[in-house]
Formats: C-alpha cells, sequence, structure tokens
C-alpha cells in the first residue's frame, strides 16, 4: 500500500475549503498551531491516529504536523469519513491518510495497519481499534513464543 488510500485526489480542492472553513471556528486550535510552528515540540515523534476523518480532524492533524509530528491518519468510523477532506490531506497537507467513506471491513483493517505501519511513539485512537489490533498482534506473538 502507498502512502495513502482515499477515495479520489480529485476532490483535494472541496476538502481544502472545508477544512480552512473549519480553521476559522478554531481560534483555540490556530492559537496552538501559531505556538507550535515557533516551538516544534513535537519534533522526531511519529503520531497514527485513528479518527473520524472530518475537517475538524484534518485542522488537529495540520497542528501535530506543524510542531514537527510525522503524522498519519486512518478512519475510525467510515461512514462518518469526508473523502473530500481526506484527499485534501494527502494533497495539500501532505499527511498520509487512509479513509474511505464506506470502506468495507478488509479495506478498514488494511488502513488500521498501515498506520501502525507507520511505527508510532504516539496513537490518537477514539474507538481503540489500532490499540486492539496491536494487543491481537502482541498475544498472537506471545502464543507463539
Amino acid at each position: 500500500m502507498s502512502n495513502y488510500d482515499v477515495r479520489d485526489l480529485g476532490l483535494a480542492e472541496g476538502g481544502r475549503l472545508r477544512i480552512e472553513w473549519a480553521e476559522r471556528e478554531m481560534p483555540v486550535l490556530r492559537s496552538i498551531r501559531e505556538r507550535f510552528q515557533k516551538e516544534k515540540p513535537l519534533q522526531g515523534i511519529r503520531a497514527s491516529a485513528c479518527l473520524h476523518v472530518t475537517c475538524e480532524t484534518a485542522n488537529l492533524m495540520h497542528t501535530l504536523q506543524v510542531g514537527g509530528a510525522d503524522v498519519v491518519l486512518t478512519a475510525s468510523n467510515p461512514l462518518s469519513t469526508q473523502d473530500d477532506v481526506a484527499a485534501a490531506l494527502v494533497s495539500v497537507y501532505e499527511i498520509p491518510t487512509f479513509a474511505i467513506k464506506g470502506e468495507s471491513n478488509e479495506v478498514y483493517y488494511k488502513h488500521i495497519n498501515a498506520a501502525l505501519d507507520h511505527k508510532p511513539h504516539l496513537t490518537m485512537d477514539d474507538g481503540a481499534d489500532l490499540v486492539s489490533v496491536l494487543h491481537k498482534e502482541r498475544r498472537d506473538l506471545l502464543e507463539n513464543v
């Protein structure tokens, strides 16, 4: 799998506009991003997030990226994924994103594994999907010892 899997990169411009609209409504995150731009407190940190792929989440991912983090995003709920936002994250913000609205269970878990292949130091996981896959992998490893 490449460094992204989204429905259509051609949707990126619409996603960029939505992300910018949401940013105007998120003054606290904007302030944090400005501080992160100067301080780079997350330099050298790999972060994988399994969250709803929305314009609000896009602003969070961009803020972490500006702070120096190497971020990857996958969808925690395929039904809430905004395909245009996912495309903009890849095309405009250069954030590896694995999310397609309505993706199958098989694709969903391929995406989860792509986020874990990033070997994150830090995870953000609103439904414990990343953690449960990590736990299962560890349990399977221990059973084979």
